[in-house]
């Protein structure tokens, strides 16, 4: 697997509007091609910032580096839709050989705006779902890329915080109400409930102030734990549901890695540097003339179990001795 960037090394690589020097444009009679990227993060997210390094580095695996022979134009949305509709707007004008762009949140409004730029999602919910691909195999469209996970995975999420909390019987699903694969989430884990002994309920991700009192509210009775569900509003706001997590005592299990590193108990779910390096290949294979349109979506193939031991302890939790010895990271 490629390294991860450290911070500061990948800021020299990419910055807000990635305008790199004129001194590295292409060489004599070289082609610059240009890629896009739509980021529903800010630009000093550390999480973010190695993904897109991981898939710097792959291009650069493929032959393509940046100010030799292709230029970047990132855009770093941040979490309000209405400012991700703008900079996907901007992406689309540039007319970019391909755009790529992480989830269900900047996938819609690009192709909204456009529908024959190429788009390749290193995440992605439900593409067929959503109305990206007309199905995995062949998608048929302008966009293509590589899925989350499937919903029938949310199950394991739920078996996973009754293993670690059993004497868990009320979970709060945190999900980004404004994307359809939130709602098929939630309908998996409350589908799963009964047969695990445990009342489902849902806490919309709108703004930071519902989510503080959602949370609190739900914390004033006994036995609460949390699952956080893939979407771009429970991404942006990882910090905060992090914190009233710790401050209600609350067992939570999140779909990544990045709420884990960022102080959350437990995350089990996709790989996201590898998803990103797998994106590269396909940007590599559009530039070189391929349609996205017979490139099918794609499926993870590496999945990841994160556990924080510091934060177990903090909630008076002694993690299985099974749970550990599945385990890929642990962080002390």
């Amino acid at each position: 697997m490629i390294a991860r960037l450290k911070r500061r090394e990948f800021i020299t690589l990419l910055g807000g509007a990635a305008a790199w020097p004129l001194a590295a444009r292409a060489q004599q009679g070289q082609r610059m091609r240009r890629v896009g990227a739509l980021l529903p993060a800010n630009a000093d997210d550390p999480d973010y910032q190695s993904w897109v390094g991981a898939f710097q580095q792959a291009l650069a695996q493929f032959g393509w580096i940046i100010g030799r022979n292709v230029r970047i134009d990132a855009r770093w949305a941040g979490g309000k839709a209405d400012d991700i509709r703008r900079h996907a707007a901007e992406l689309v004008t540039l007319a970019p050989d391909v755009i790529l762009a992480h989830g269900t949140s900047t996938v819609r409004p690009l192709m909204r705006a456009t529908r024959t730029v190429p788009i390749v999602f290193p995440i992605a919910g439900d593409p067929v779902g959503a109305g990206f691909a007309d199905s995995l195999a062949r998608p048929g469209g302008n966009a293509t890329g590589f899925m989350t996970l499937e919903y029938s995975f949310a199950g394991k999420w739920l078996e996973l915080l009754k293993q670690i909390a059993p004497g868990v019987t009320r979970v709060a699903v945190l999900r980004d109400a404004t994307q359809g694969p939130g709602t098929s989430w939630f309908a998996v884990i409350q589908a799963m409930g009964p047969s695990l002994g445990v009342e489902v309920t849902p806490v919309n991700l709108r703004d930071a102030s519902e989510i503080e009192h959602a949370i609190a509210a739900f914390a004033r009775s006994p036995h609460g734990g949390l699952i956080v569900v893939p979407g771009g509003a429970s991404s942006f706001h990882r910090h905060l549901i992090i914190t009233l997590a710790a401050q209600h005592k609350l067992p939570a299990v999140y779909y990544a890695r990045l709420f884990v590193t960022g102080g959350g108990l437990i995350s089990y779910g996709t790989d996201y540097i590898d998803q990103y390096q797998r994106a590269a290949g396909y940007v590599d294979r559009i530039l070189k003339g391929e349609n996205p349109a017979d490139l099918p979506v794609q499926a993870p193939t590496k999945y990841e179990l994160v556990i924080s031991l510091k934060t177990a302890k903090a909630l008076g939790l002694e993690l299985p001795a099974s749970v550990l010895a599945r385990a890929d990271e642990v962080i002390e």
